[in-house]
């Protein structure tokens, strides 16, 4: 009877403790939250593009002859009219030399075809001549004039190609490569024969094309701002390089098997940095919304039925919250469309730590 009563003893006093130690109540989890972020957000959009320059000259050999000089370092920079090659003159040297013997003497041909004319044109006066002869004399003027035209058009032909002999930079720019030696015979009369290229790059040129939907959005904006934006773009595989550009041209038509009109954007180059063909990124404002909602894009979930927050009410309780969100903004905050109200709190770390209508203790981020 007396081990029947401690046992009913022990049992109460084990029924107090447990009763005693569950209505103590659990501490609340220290929990990172923040509110969103209020403010002015330009919307934009990117189009893979490419650069180009300003003018891009094939120099080229366009006469016969054995390439006798390279004037230039591959890759350097040259000025306008700086002497780039040089193929043998002497054969066109000797052709300025006999088309100028050659005008020379139809001109005094003419000359002498000239004075005999006038001189039957006294003498048929006094019918010391016929009439035919003066014909004939006159005819020897006209034979002769045209003859000294022809050979100063040859004179002229034979200079512009001596000239072709010492080809010169047509404008400041970039040299490219010559893949031709010194001696190389060049063939350039029948078919002019590319010795390099020359780059005027201290303007450069970026294209891209956009959809005929997306240019539209484009044109509703401008109307909006009342002025033409500049076109920014990126350079690189981590975007470091970032420079403006204004665009200058918009193709006439859409091309029909792609919807896009082509866009081109012109930007200086005074430090020759960018380089022609480079690929770039052109970022593009399509639209500014004056009080977006803003929240870490860590702090967001991503469940079967889309994107969530767990949102923090006046109680301290977690709320698990679908939401609609918009672009990336700064490379961590992400629009809010719905589902969030301005004062609100979201836990912003440690999902994981959390569930819907758990209790926190809320701390700010910097706190943690």
């Amino acid at each position: 009877m007396k081990r029947i009563i401690l046992t009913a003893v022990a049992a109460i006093a084990l029924t107090a403790c447990t009763q005693k130690k569950s209505s103590t109540p659990a501490t609340a989890l220290p929990i990172a939250v923040e509110s969103p972020q209020i403010r002015s957000v330009t919307l934009t959009r990117e189009y893979p593009g490419y650069l180009s320059a300003e003018a891009t000259v094939s120099i080229v050999g366009r006469v016969n002859g054995t390439l006798i000089s390279k004037n230039y370092t591959p890759g350097q920079r040259v000025k306008s009219d700086d002497l780039l090659f040089v193929i043998d003159p002497t054969t066109y040297e000797n052709a300025v030399t006999q088309a100028e013997a050659q005008l020379k003497s139809a001109e005094a041909n003419l000359d002498y075809a000239i004075n005999n004319y006038e001189r039957m044109l006294e003498a048929v006066k006094s019918d010391a001549v016929s009439r035919i002869e003066v014909i004939k004399a006159e005819t020897s003027v006209a034979t002769y004039k045209a003859q000294v035209e022809n050979t100063r058009a040859a004179l002229s032909t034979a200079k512009k190609n001596l000239g072709y002999c010492h080809i010169r930079a047509p404008h400041d720019g970039l040299m490219s490569l010559s893949e031709l030696s010194t001696g190389s015979y060049i063939a350039g009369a029948a078919s002019p024969v590319e010795l390099g290229k020359l780059y005027k790059d201290d303007y450069m040129y970026a294209y891209f094309d956009v959809t005929d939907n997306q240019w539209l959005r484009q044109q509703q904006r401008k109307e909006e701002v009342g002025k033409e934006e500049q076109i920014t773009f990126t350079l690189g595989e981590d975007r470091y390089f970032t420079r403006s550009a204004k665009m200058d041209y918009l193709s006439p038509d859409v091309r029909t098997s792609t919807g896009t009109l082509r866009v081109r954007a012109t930007l200086t180059n005074s430090d020759y940095f960018l380089k022609p063909g480079s690929y770039i990124s052109v970022v593009l404002p399509y639209e500014t919304l004056t009080d977006a909602i803003l929240v870490r894009d860590a702090a967001i979930g991503t469940d079967q039925t889309g994107n969530f927050l767990y949102v923090v009410n006046d109680s301290n309780i977690v709320e698990y919250r679908h939401i609609e969100v918009g672009n990336i903004v700064d490379d961590t905050l992400r629009i809010i469309r719905s589902g969030i109200a301005p004062k609100e709190r979201y836990v912003s770390k440690a999902l994981m730590k959390v569930r819907n209508g758990m209790r926190i203790t809320p701390v700010s981020d910097n706190q943690e």
